[in-house]
């Protein structure tokens, strides 16, 4: 079952059939656009399927930016000990890819925050655990979070869930967000637009950035 069946069977009977609707001041999340999801070398690699991601990503970055809305790059830095990470790090030793100054924690090419963007450092998978975000999109009346990054299953699903737990409309956007194994992927999706937010294309948010800059 994908994402899209999300309102069907047992999920709509149970209860799991509303729907958020996105309000007029939105924002961007990349979570962690990392070399290390897109490098084969690296064990956090997501493979092939990362690369039409990333160039969803950088499209959706582009429609952000004409629209003028804020935009947060989040980035992973790490003691090299990892005992920032706490349990985390103990749990996931391939966080090793994000200590700092290791090539793997730098940016893929495009999704780089521009001057007046927030690049927003942090340890653990939320984008909102231990970070001045919510603050942050609380002091723009942001109202409405479209979210992209990696991993479908980790970072992206946590930030999704603090998303609304803080108030905000959360919008994954699934063409831009990617996971290691397509049935973890389409899982996580399809629980996040149950549960926890509203998923959409790529196409879908483009249009409503477009609508919003008219």
């Amino acid at each position: 079952m994908s994402w899209e069946d999300n309102r069907e069977g047992s999920y709509a009977t149970g209860g799991f059939d509303g729907t958020l609707e996105p309000g007029t001041r939105p924002a961007l999340l990349i979570v962690d656009p990392a070399r290390a999801y897109a490098d084969p070398e690296c064990g956090l690699y997501v493979g092939a399927s990362g690369l039409p991601v990333v160039e969803a990503m950088r499209s959706l970055l582009a429609a952000a930016r004409a629209a003028e809305i804020p935009v947060i790059v989040t980035e992973v830095v790490l003691r090299p000990d990892l005992a920032d990470a706490g349990v985390f790090g103990r749990k996931v030793p391939a966080l090793e890819a994000f200590t700092r100054g290791n090539p793997f924690g730098e940016f893929v090419d495009g999704l780089e925050p521009a001057d007046g963007e927030l690049r927003l450092t942090k340890q653990y998978p939320s984008a909102y655990f231990g970070t001045p975000l919510a603050a942050y999109l609380t002091s723009l009346k942001v109202d409405t979070v479209l979210i992209a990054g990696f991993s479908t299953s980790g970072c992206v699903r946590a930030s999704a869930l603090d998303t609304m737990q803080y108030g905000f409309v959360p919008i994954v956007v699934a063409d831009a967000v990617g996971d290691r194994v397509p049935a973890i992927h389409d899982a996580n999706l399809f629980d996040i637009g149950a549960k926890t937010g509203e998923v959409w294309s790529l196409e879908l948010a483009e249009k409503y950035l477009v609508e919003l800059a008219r």
